[in-house]
């Protein structure tokens, strides 16, 4: 059993660049704010580890884990890595730290996820991110990779079940509502008009395919840190706070799975199963399966909409409808805030903000935030237990986790 401290992220609306800051900068940032988050010093860290997927491309910069000791000499000495899995390399990281507490080695890990990307024209920054896709065999002619990934994500669900995008524009609608009071959300000051979220080739505009401005994830600077613990630890950091060890989140359960890189390999791999991405679905029951619980002792989910479309795909492979049907649930108005399974309450990647190597730890994080009772106005009210899910690529690599508490 692993126990989440607590952490810190960075302000997703900054640009790094226009701030006269490098990646090593938003590193050191993150790194002492959250210590101090947590009032832990560099001697109670054990372990660092570090997601990131395009260091080298954004900023020349490799070998990430050699920061910890460069932002703060008394980390001289620490062992790291650096982890890439594309979207879901803070995921990975947070893994590979609890396997390290699991095993014994270490008491306490810290890990941070962070990019740097608003530093390159738009079409330079959709170029380096389509290193996730299968380079040289796949989408060769598109201008932006991704977008025309989940455009035709929304043509494969189409053929299945029939899609009305209405639906998807009302899952933007909702993100973007949400990260409205989340004081770390990129888009939290942008406006919108009543036709932002329709079909209006003006206000909306289509990137690729089917796929519009508002329904695509955000391009962002920024990093996120949790601090990690072993039961021991995490009871000895309970008694100097002065808390109940339960009153801190622990993580529950986790499931991690991958698929071919090939988009296209998935989708004909899956034509005659009753999910598009079985991989997906099978990372999320393993991670319930492990924490011992059902859909139904689920009371929020960060998930993965590096654009609506995703998130349309996520709620049925959530089992929170029938394959095929997430338009029920968005009808019902089920993924809000107060609904049956809010879903993206911070905003998600939609409204928040995407720094790719940062947003499994983000999910992390707001996790802890809301099994904590500290989500501000983004809370859930009660929510004890979140369900995280954190996709690389076209779901070439899933991650998802329970994270919750026994108060």
């Amino acid at each position: 059993m692993t126990y989440i401290l607590g952490g810190w992220q960075s302000d997703f609306a900054k640009n790094w660049a226009r701030e006269g800051m490098e990646i090593a900068d938003g590193f050191s940032e993150v790194l002492g704010d959250g210590l101090a988050s947590v009032d832990l010093e560099p001697g109670d860290i054990d372990v660092g580890h570090v997601g990131n997927f395009v260091g080298e491309l954004f900023a020349g910069q490799g070998l990430l884990g050699g920061f910890f000791a460069q932002a703060d000499a008394r980390f001289d000495g620490l062992p790291t890595s650096r982890h890439e899995a594309a979207c879901a390399s803070g995921s990975i990281a947070i893994l590979a730290a609890c396997a390290d507490i699991e095993s014994g080695r270490y008491g306490t890990a810290a890990v941070l996820g962070l990019e740097m990307m608003r530093n390159v024209p738009g079409v330079t920054a959709a170029a380096h991110l389509g290193a996730a896709a299968w380079t040289g065999h796949e989408f060769g002619d598109a201008t932006y990779v991704w977008p025309r990934a989940f455009s035709d994500l929304t043509d494969e669900y189409d053929a299945r079940y029939g899609i009305d995008e209405r639906h998807l524009r009302r899952i933007s609608e909702i993100n973007f509502g949400n990260a409205k009071t989340n004081p770390n959300a990129q888009t939290r000051s942008w406006g919108f008009t009543n036709l932002s979220f329709t079909d209006d080739d003006e206000a909306n505009p289509v990137i690729e395919g089917r796929v519009r401005k508002t329904d695509c994830g955000q391009v962002t600077d920024g990093a996120a840190m949790i601090v990690l613990a072993s039961p021991e630890r995490a009871a000895d950091y309970a008694r100097r706070r002065g808390v109940p060890l339960d009153s801190l989140p622990r993580i529950l359960g986790w499931g991690h799975r991958s698929a071919p890189i090939s988009y296209r390999s998935k989708v004909e791999a899956s034509a005659a199963d009753a999910y598009v991405f079985p991989q997906v679905r099978r990372a999320i029951e393993e991670a319930r399966g492990r924490a011992g619980i059902g859909l139904d002792g689920i009371d929020a989910v960060e998930t993965h909409d590096c654009f609506s479309m995703t998130e349309y795909m996520a709620i049925d492979h959530l089992g929170l409808t029938a394959p095929g049907e997430s338009w029920k649930a968005i009808e019902a108005g089920d993924i809000e805030i107060g609904g049956r399974l809010p879903i993206n309450p911070s905003g998600g990647l939609i409204g928040c903000g995407h720094p790719v190597g940062a947003t499994g730890v983000r999910m992390a994080l707001d996790a802890f935030r809301q099994t904590t009772g500290t989500a501000g106005d983004n809370q859930v009210e009660g929510a004890k237990t979140v369900q995280t899910l954190n996709i690389g690529g076209s779901t070439t690599t899933t991650v998802s986790m329970v994270i919750g508490t026994a108060a």
